[in-house]
């Protein structure tokens, strides 16, 4: 297994220990307060992170320079988004209103970046055409 799959791999991993461990929580408090956070975890930490380590297991790009850029902001995106999202709907810790919008923002608009990369990867030539 290549180093960028097994690294999107084991994230998605986490992610998906960490969605399923807040499904469970919020079914067993009867509360939805996590719901947008825990969705995003799933959806953004487990799928996306997962298809990308099976694209990057099937495929050999040819542009390393842009995989790198690629997987760091998948991880980087994917953990500042959720993260910012816990911060600015659940509000666990007494910051500033604008420190947990810039947190939010900024981890988004990494894992947008991601998905420009990917989308790039995709239509360039790969080594097994």
């Amino acid at each position: 297994m290549n180093t960028y799959s097994k690294i999107l791999l084991r994230f998605s991993a986490l992610f998906a220990l960490l969605g399923a461990f807040l499904g469970s929580h919020m079914a067993g408090a009867g509360s939805l307060a996590f719901k947008t956070v825990h969705a995003h975890i799933l959806v953004v930490g487990w799928l996306s992170l997962f298809a990308w380590a099976v694209y990057y297991r099937l495929f050999t790009p040819v542009n390393k320079i842009l995989s790198i850029l690629h997987v760091t902001t998948a991880i980087v995106g994917a953990v500042g988004l959720t993260a910012g999202m816990w911060l600015y709907y659940l509000r666990p810790f007494d910051i500033a209103d604008g420190v947990a919008t810039v947190f939010f923002i900024v981890g988004g608009s990494i894992l947008l970046l991601a998905f420009v990369f990917f989308a790039i990867l995709v239509f360039l030539k790969t080594e097994d055409e």
